[in-house]
């Protein structure tokens, strides 16, 4: 089962980063469910603007922590580069 590392971008402009299995069901979560990140609720709309394929939880987990710990410029440069 692949995993997927998503960078969402809110109705604020803000980013959330995240992992999951169904990258189109978990933005449908984010959008309309009880089940979207308490970040995310107040921010809604969202759209994802970035995603990665990994082969495992562990490797998705990794890089979500990376992603996270970059700053918004480096993020956007992560995402332009594709």
């Amino acid at each position: 089962m692949s995993y997927y590392v998503y960078i969402l971008k809110c109705s604020d402009e803000t980013l959330y980063t995240g992992i999951t299995t169904n990258v189109k069901r978990r933005v449908e979560e984010h959008n309309s469910s009880i089940k979207g990140a308490k970040y995310t609720k107040i921010r809604r709309p969202v759209k994802v603007i970035y995603t990665e394929t990994l082969e495992n939880r562990s490797e998705a987990s990794k890089r979500e922590y990376a992603i996270k710990k970059l700053s918004r410029a480096k993020k956007l440069e992560l995402i332009t580069s594709v």
